[in-house]
């Protein structure tokens, strides 16, 4: 039985209180929206992780993104808050940043974003498989292509990276991962 990290403790604990206050307090906090999927690795076979990870993401909207229209969408990011967890021991990362999302139409909407992650990964080579991070603090992007199923939920394929740039000594192998994610607009 492979034992619980720390990190995979610290993001089930942001999944639970995302969800909490997405029940409790959704218009006090400017909660947006509620994201749940998976995604899996799909980095190159020597740095490629094991198995599918659990992943949720958070979107707030202090800055009034939804009364933005046209190119001003372009100016109005979310606050993200988001972890990916893995039941195969693999690096479980909590991460957050700034999210801009563009519609295109009444049903398609493109998003990127951009900010910083934590991770309990490898930091080192050690002769075995997997990603080596060189630091526990990353950058962290991602790229999504969504639908408007109804005017409440939403599918989102999405390719997301995180890595340290190549600024400490060290390996910068990265995290990079794509999947699925089923939001619910507040």
């Amino acid at each position: 039985m492979t034992p619980v990290r720390p990190g995979a403790c610290a993001a089930l604990a942001l999944c639970a209180v995302c969800f909490s206050l997405a029940q409790t307090q959704a218009a006090d906090l400017d909660f947006d929206e509620l994201r749940f999927g998976a995604t899996a690795s799909i980095e190159p076979n020597g740095n490629r992780e094991r198995g599918v990870f659990a992943s949720s993401m958070a979107l707030f909207d202090p800055w009034d993104r939804k009364g933005a229209t046209g190119c001003s969408q372009l100016f109005t990011p979310r606050l993200s808050v988001g972890a990916d967890l893995s039941a195969f021991g693999e690096a479980n990362q909590i991460y957050t940043g700034l999210s801009w999302t563009v519609e295109l139409g009444d049903h398609l909407f493109v998003e990127d974003g951009i900010g910083g992650a934590i991770h309990d990964g490898k930091l080192q080579e050690d002769g075995t498989s997997g990603p080596k991070l060189g630091s526990r603090v990353l950058f962290h992007e991602y790229a999504a292509l969504g639908v408007n199923v109804t005017a409440r939920w939403r599918a989102i394929a999405m390719i997301e990276h995180s890595s340290n740039a190549g600024l400490p000594d060290g390996p910068n192998s990265g995290l990079s991962r794509a999947g699925i994610m089923i939001g619910y607009k507040f």
